[in-house]
C-alpha cells in the first residue's frame, strides 16, 4: 500500500508522461507539417513511449491499493522555430521529468516506500537513456547548422530519424506487462 502523499504524487507523474505524450504527438504533427517525415516519426515512437511510461504509473497505483486520477492536460504547443528549436524543447522538457522522477524517488526515500522507490528505479535510468539521446540529436542538428534556416544535412537526420522504430506495446487492454510480453504492435 502506498499512502496518500504518495499516491497524489505518482497521479501527478502519470498525467506529465501524458502531456509528454501530448508535447510529442504535437511535435510529430509540425514535423510532418514543413515536411520532415523522420521527425514526425521519431516524436511519434517518443509518443508511445510516454504512453508506455503513464501506463505503468496507473497500474502501479492501481496495483498498490490507490486510485489513478486524470488530471487535465494543457495545450502544447503547436509551431516551433526549427527542427533544433523542437529538441532543444524536448530536453528541457525531459530534464523537467527527470527533476519530477528525482523529486518522487526523494520522497519514497523519504517515507521509507522501498516498493515504489524499486518501481522508480526503472524510471531514474529511462531519464538518463531520453536526455543522451536528445542530447545526441541536438549535436547532430548543430553540427550541420540546422537552425531555422535549414541546412541539407538536416535531411540526412531526417532519413535517420525515420528508421526509429516502435519498440513498446501500444495496446494496453490486457494490462501493461501483458503487453510487454506481446511486444510491440506490427
Amino acid at each position: 500500500m502506498i499512502s496518500k502523499k504518495m499516491e497524489k504524487a505518482l497521479n501527478g507523474q502519470m498525467n506529465k508522461e501524458m502531456y509528454s505524450a501530448y508535447l510529442y504527438m504535437a511535435m510529430s504533427s509540425h514535423s510532418n507539417l514543413i515536411g520532415l517525415k523522420g521527425f514526425a516519426n521519431w516524436f511519434m515512437v517518443q509518443y508511445h513511449e510516454e504512453m508506455l511510461h503513464a501506463m505503468k504509473i496507473y497500474e502501479y497505483i492501481g496495483r498498490q491499493g490507490g486510485q489513478a486520477k486524470l488530471g487535465t492536460l494543457k495545450e502544447p504547443p503547436a509551431e516551433w522555430a526549427s527542427p533544433l528549436d523542437m529538441f532543444e524543447k524536448t530536453l528541457e522538457h525531459e530534464k523537467f521529468i527527470t527533476r519530477s522522477i528525482n523529486d518522487l524517488m526523494n520522497l519514497a526515500v523519504a517515507e521509507k516506500d522501498h516498493a515504489t522507490q524499486i518501481f522508480l528505479q526503472w524510471y531514474v535510468t529511462e531519464q538518463i537513456e531520453e536526455e543522451e539521446n536528445d542530447n545526441e540529436i541536438i549535436g547532430k542538428l548543430k553540427l550541420v547548422g540546422a537552425g531555422p534556416e535549414g541546412n541539407n544535412g538536416l535531411f540526412m537526420i531526417d532519413k535517420e530519424l525515420a528508421a526509429r522504430v516502435t519498440t513498446v506495446p501500444t495496446d494496453y487492454s490486457k494490462g501493461v506487462e501483458a503487453a510487454i510480453k506481446a511486444g510491440p504492435a506490427a
